[in-house]
């Protein structure tokens, strides 16, 4: 995973390349995590870093799956919309019987759906809005494929901020340095890669 996603000719690879990048900071910001670590809500927020990753998983299977969709409506789903808004609610929570592996695994499989939907379809489709989601516009009839792909980035990279500031208030790691972790980038003077502490 570079430190910023790779040039690209065309619309289409581009978007491609900003929704990989923004998918992929979420296993940095867990790189080397315990599931209690994972679990746990060391600032004034509720949210934990499994629990984004939960919540960026859910979101991008609904907005894949109306993109895929267009210009027609998803299947319904059929319970009832309170029953759909807790489920919403729930997924900001890491479970007590949920591993940080099997979330990441769960991630990594919604992550390549994610971008096979996007390389393939119609940018300029009709994605309809629907009507009984309380925060969607009340003022447009549809968004297009394209928008939806903005907004991914847009909801992953606010999520990831939220992650970075959680992940930071564990054990001090910051992006760069858990970047360069993962991906076993040489140290420099600038940069050194995340060790675990009993390891540095």
């Amino acid at each position: 995973m570079p430190g910023m996603p790779p040039p690209a000719v065309g619309d289409r690879q581009t978007l491609l390349n900003f929704v990989a990048f923004q998918q992929n900071a979420f296993f940095a910001v867990s790189y080397g995590l315990t599931d209690d670590d994972a679990r746990s809500t060391p600032t004034m927020s509720a949210l934990s870093i499994g629990g984004l990753i939960k919540h960026v998983t859910s979101m991008q299977r609904g907005w894949t799956q109306r993109a895929a969709s267009a210009p027609g409506f998803p299947p319904p789903d059929p319970r009832p919309l309170e029953e759909q808004m807790a489920e919403h609610g729930a997924e900001h929570t890491m479970r007590q019987d949920e591993t940080l592996a099997g979330l990441l695994d769960g991630l990594r499989e919604q992550n390549a759906h994610t971008l096979a939907v996007f390389a393939d379809a119609d940018l300029d489709a009709a994605v309809p809005v629907p009507r009984n989601v309380p925060w969607f516009p009340k003022d447009i009839d549809h968004w297009s494929v394209r928008w939806v792909a903005m907004h991914l980035v847009e909801e992953m990279s606010r999520h990831a901020g939220h992650a970075d500031i959680i992940r930071e208030s564990i054990d001090g790691a910051t992006m760069y340095e858990l970047m360069a972790g993962v991906e076993g980038w040489p140290e420099t003077r600038w940069i050194k890669p995340w060790k675990p502490a009993t390891a540095q």
